[in-house]
């Protein structure tokens, strides 16, 4: 499996399914997971660094997980059938 699609599931795995779906048929969806997989990479590599301004960087690359995850969430959101959604999902 697509390490993209790997990184949402791990995000949102109650999720699995729709992603699934969602990653078949969308590529913007896709290209979503691919940049959420790209910036965990990109953190783990700045979490095991000690060069100045790492933390920063850490800092930066967490919100832009936080923002990709919440469009992730709002795609699925979308995709859910109005009798499935649950507040707060």
């Amino acid at each position: 499996m697509d390490t993209g699609v790997l990184a949402a599931i791990r995000r949102l795995p109650k999720h699995k399914t729709v992603i699934e779906e969602l990653v078949r048929g969308s590529e913007s969806f896709r290209n979503i997971c691919g940049d959420l997989a790209e910036a965990e990479t990109a953190l783990r590599r700045w979490e095991a660094s000690e060069m100045p301004g790492a933390a920063a960087r850490c800092d930066e690359y967490r919100h832009l997980i936080d923002g990709l995850e919440a469009e992730l969430r709002q795609a699925i959101h979308e995709r859910q059938p109005r009798r499935f959604r649950r507040s707060g999902e």
